[in-house]
């Protein structure tokens, strides 16, 4: 049995399910963990000495990989200093006014510590804001495990959403409305029926948590049109897109958005815990202590995660974009090539640095279009890939992400590693 093997059956007995995430434990690649020793560069070491080239990154925040040495630089000038003062910090100011001088429609910002509070906090002022509570939320758009959005649609309605975790009463979801994914029919109709009632719109600005399933400029624009027209709070959650997808995430991708309120986690932390929300000064002002929409947390704008923050996007500049951008587009092409080479149906998707591929022919236009033979494929995939030393996304839903890390080199081996394989994909099927 491997260190990781026994660790896994020691963490099991103390947490639940031996991880301190669901996806972590692997059941969706029907495998067991691995636990890391360390990660350096595009690399990550398991507790058994094994080699990785890493494609989850933390799932995105490690833009220039495993222990950059300028954050981490930083880090160990503030460390002796203090983690943790429950007071302003200078580095808290610097952060803000990076973020805001590189999205035109941040005003002011608040910082906290999850993508998860940010969201949480975003819904709170968009509620404080209009006096309204209902919700509009898009079937597969992921935004943390806030009780009122970690719902599913039910019955194809719009008008009506069941939790999708137990602990969640009726009363904490009836007030979130679930439509699906690129479907003005349906949101202009909602809107027409309820938008005296409704607060807020919230979208992924890159759905990305179910598949990747980039979102037509055109109904982002009726999304704003409508919030506009309505007097709704239009929220784009930038958790994955921001700084990641452009320097201004993705309301640099798109054109013409200029959402009420932003959210923000991953990136804006260089590989530390951090969220953020953001947007309309008007907006903003209504936040305590300034205004009576309450949100507070006792390690909100650390030390440690605002330095580190505030290194990683001072080192963003368009080469990082462009070069990252062409790394991911070489991947995407050379597997699929391979993939004809050996006959596997793979579908890829790209969007700047960040990558998805779906074991099937046809092209998913959203998350129930991924068949169970893909998913099943996916993990076949996912335990060979394993075996070649490539850390793969451990679910086939989720995305793969490039850093600066990922050299020419690191994906010229990365490329032969997944030609074997596939070769081992072909051999099992055929055994």
């Amino acid at each position: 049995m491997s260190k990781s093997e026994k660790l896994y059956e020691e963490a099991k007995t103390v947490m639940p399910g031996g991880v301190s995430s669901p996806v972590r434990a692997f059941r969706a690649v029907k495998n067991t963990p691995l636990f890391i020793q360390r990660g350096s560069g595009a690399y990550l070491y398991d507790v058994d000495g094994r080699e990785y080239i890493d494609y989850v990154m933390s799932f995105g925040p490690l833009i220039f990989g495993h222990s950059n040495k300028e954050i981490v630089d930083g880090l160990m000038d503030v460390l002796p200093m203090g983690t943790s003062f429950g007071a302003p910090i200078p580095n808290e100011v610097g952060l803000a006014h990076l973020m805001i001088n590189l999205n035109p429609h941040l005003d002011w910002v608040r910082f906290v510590n999850s993508g998860t509070e940010a969201v949480m906090s975003a819904l709170r002022l968009a509620r404080g804001a209009t006096g309204r509570s209902k919700v509009i939320k898009f079937n597969g758009c992921y935004h943390g495990h806030v009780d009122s959005l970690l719902v599913k649609a039910g019955s194809g309605l719009a008008t009506f959403s069941i939790a999708s975790s137990a602990g969640i009463p009726e009363s904490v979801t009836k007030d979130t409305l679930v439509l699906e994914l690129g479907d003005e029919q349906t949101l202009k109709k909602t809107f027409e029926d309820m938008g005296s009632e409704i607060a807020a719109v919230i979208i992924e600005g890159i759905p990305a948590n179910m598949g990747l399933f980039p979102q037509t400029n055109e109904f982002l624009s009726t999304i704003q049109d409508l919030c506009r027209q309505h007097g709704s709070i239009f929220i784009l959650d930038e958790v994955i897109s921001g700084f990641r997808v452009s320097k201004s995430g993705a309301v640099g991708y798109y054109e013409g958005l200029k959402p009420d309120l932003l959210v923000y986690g991953k990136i804006i932390g260089g590989g530390l815990p951090v969220g953020a929300y953001g947007g309309r000064k008007d907006l903003m002002e209504l936040v305590a202590p300034v205004g009576d929409v309450y949100q507070a947390g006792t390690l909100s704008g650390n030390p440690l995660a605002m330095k580190a923050g505030t290194v990683a996007l001072s080192l963003l500049d368009d080469d990082t974009y462009s070069i990252l951008e062409q790394r991911a587009s070489l991947l995407k092409d050379e597997i699929m090539r391979l993939s004809k080479t050996f006959s596997i149906p793979v579908h890829v998707r790209q969007i700047a640095s960040i990558l998805w591929f779906v074991f099937q022919d046809h092209e998913p236009q959203g998350p129930r279009d991924i068949s169970p033979e893909a998913e099943e494929r996916y993990a076949l995939f996912h335990r060979h890939a394993l075996e070649e030393g490539l850390y793969m996304p451990p679910s086939a839903f989720e995305v793969c992400f490039i850093s600066t890390a990922h050299t020419d080199k690191v994906i010229s081996l990365t490329i032969s590693k997944i030609e074997s394989t596939f070769q081992k994909m072909k051999g099992s099927e055929g055994s």
